[in-house]
């Protein structure tokens, strides 16, 4: 039989799949310390577990217009005026099946045949899949520990062509946790304008941020940012509402969201309408399990970035946002433990997990093989034994 030849270049996803394997192991009874899933160990908040219980009670459980309630659409324009100074009417905005399908729906309607989008490396690994999957190309730049996993306005410059279409940006960043200050984003406005490219800002971890940083969404920066960027964000990491699935994005341009809504109408509809309502109260409610939540993000961190650093072999760099660590083990290659050598960050994460019973996503997932990430949504508990799991299986290298 013969498949789409596209749909056969889309690779599996590497999280994912770490993630179903520690959890097989984990059901035959072993004992896993997983560092692979991209989701907060907390629950969702009470208000907005209440606010879903509310809206099934009261029937709210019907079709929605496709790109959300009206309720929800004023809660997001609120949100994006008071936490961005951004001034969006709901025209200007969509509510999807979580942040992925707004990604989705952004390069449907952005991307033609060959069009460019300029992205970095380490990134998060549907970027580029997605961009394919619409028939782009992805323009890749390589970012280094050295600049914080940031790119800069010269390397825009040298991977720009005249095939460019979109310069996607991911701050706070999975799977680095790299923020860029605003000037740095002012500089990237700037290189957008003048080459006359569309900006696509994935803000998803803008309220996991730390040590005093400040989050800045480029499209606050001037009209022209404003008019050529789409944001996205979405419910699952701040709120812990992952399984709810809902995400959002808004741009200027009014015919932008109108054609993401269209091909939504064709693909899922609307979001879920609980998951809509109880969204509601997420914006609009008492946000102090939030920042309790990165209260609680920020000491694991701390502690991650010091014990990888006492580590011989490992070193990692401090993430200012988001919760994972990016660890470089470009030492451990060419090492061997019970006759099989650490060749790249897959085989480290197969026998770290064989043998150790430990799991981390391989950085070639990424598109940097040199590393493996690590999240601290998890206990600190998992995390202390983890982390010692780690040091044991590198001591055994040879």
């Amino acid at each position: 039989m013969n498949f789409s030849k596209k749909a056969e270049q889309i690779a599996a996803s590497i999280t994912l799949e770490i993630t179903a394997k520690a959890s097989e192991m984990k059901a035959n009874g072993l004992d896993v310390i997983g560092f692979g899933a991209g989701e907060p160990d907390f629950n969702t908040p009470k208000n907005i577990r209440d606010a879903a219980i509310s809206a099934i009670e009261n029937g709210y459980t019907k079709y929605t217009p496709v790109s959300g309630i009206k309720e929800l659409k004023i809660a997001i324009c609120d949100k994006f005026k008071r936490d961005n100074n951004l001034s969006y009417s709901i025209q200007n905005v969509i509510v999807s099946t979580g942040a992925k399908q707004c990604l989705s729906d952004i390069f449907s309607a952005l991307l033609n045949p060959g069009d460019e989008v300029i992205m970095s490396s380490p990134y998060w690994v549907t970027y580029p899949e997605l961009v394919k999957l619409n028939d782009g190309v992805s323009v890749i730049i390589d970012t280094t520990e050295e600049n914080h996993f940031k790119f800069s306005v010269e390397d825009l410059k040298n991977a720009y062509t005249d095939k460019a279409k979109a310069i996607l940006l991911n701050s706070p960043s999975n799977p680095t946790g790299a923020v860029y200050t605003e000037d740095e984003l002012r500089a990237i406005a700037e290189f957008a304008k003048e080459k006359d490219l569309f900006i696509v800002s994935d803000e998803i971890y803008e309220k996991l941020i730390y040590d005093g940083e400040k989050h800045v969404s480029i499209a606050s920066l001037s009209e022209d940012a404003f008019n050529r960027t789409v944001v996205i964000n979405g419910m699952s990491k701040s709120y812990a509402m992952t399984g709810w699935r809902l995400g959002y994005a808004a741009s200027g341009s009014t015919k932008f969201i109108k054609l993401m809504s269209n091909i939504q109408a064709h693909t899922t509809s609307n979001a879920n309408s609980i998951t809509q309502y109880a969204s509601v109260e997420a914006l609009n409610g008492s946000q102090h399990d939030l920042h309790s939540m990165v209260k609680e993000f920020e000491k694991r961190r701390n502690y991650m970035i010091k014990k990888v650093n006492s580590i011989h072999g490992i070193h990692c760099s401090t993430p200012k946002g988001a919760f994972y660590v990016m660890i470089n083990i470009s030492e451990l290659f060419g090492k061997t433990i019970n006759g099989v050598k650490i060749t790249d960050s897959v085989e480290f994460s197969k026998e770290l997990l064989n043998q150790s019973r430990v799991a981390v996503v391989p950085g070639a997932g990424f598109g940097s093989d040199k590393y493996v990430r690590l999240s601290y949504a998890t206990s600190m508990d998992n995390i202390v034994k983890g982390l010692d799991k780690i040091e044991e299986f590198i001591g055994k290298l040879n």
